[in-house]
């Protein structure tokens, strides 16, 4: 179950990054082509990152995983505590996403700027939280969690559903995925190539 676990973990990582490299990539293109962006686009990426993430993906890191780790060492105590800090702030950090694509939207003064700055932050923010995860928590938790620990951890992980295009993940999140990809513009997605 050890894998299956961290399969799914590793997967929602994958899903997560893509969806905001897509809105670097996206506010880049914006910036250097002076094209308008697709707007409907850009709302539903940033629905996804505060539907899956925040509300399915980092809650079962605090109440599974990092409960887990807790219980089977206090190696990690300080890293565990950071990274419940930053998952509190994560719905912050979506309505700051949300408010400065709101402005860029409706077409205040600097409002690609602002939004720009703000991918930038929640970009970097979201890098050094998953690299945390994945090269101080997870290795971690290889080492010290027991089988029984990992049925548990997958199957409350198991519950979320790939976002992505497993035919058993939860269809909402699924289709979201799949409209995000069939809007994007290459390479981050199959739609229509921004002029």
């Amino acid at each position: 179950m050890l894998n299956s676990a961290l399969a799914i973990i590793h997967d929602e990582h994958r899903s997560l990054a893509a969806v905001v490299h897509g809105l670097k990539y996206i506010v880049r293109e914006a910036r250097e082509k002076n094209v308008k962006p697709d707007f409907k686009l850009l709302w539903a990426m940033i629905y996804y990152i505060d539907e899956f993430p925040e509300k399915l993906h980092h809650p079962k890191e605090n109440s599974y995983l990092f409960v887990k780790l807790r219980q089977r060492t206090s190696e990690a105590n300080e890293i565990l505590a950071e990274l419940e800090k930053q998952h509190e702030e994560g719905g912050q950090h979506v309505r700051d996403l949300e408010s400065a694509l709101g402005h860029y939207e409706a077409g205040k003064p600097n409002g690609l700027d602002a939004f720009s700055a703000t991918v930038e932050k929640f970009a970097d923010e979201t890098w050094k939280h998953m690299t945390l995860e994945e090269k101080t928590v997870i290795p971690l938790a290889k080492k010290v969690l027991t089988p029984e620990d990992w049925v548990e951890i997958g199957a409350a992980f198991n519950e979320n559903g790939d976002p992505r295009f497993n035919a058993d993940s939860d269809h909402e999140f699924r289709d979201l995925f799949t409209r995000i990809v069939n809007l994007a513009p290459p390479p981050i997605g199959v739609g229509p190539v921004m002029s």
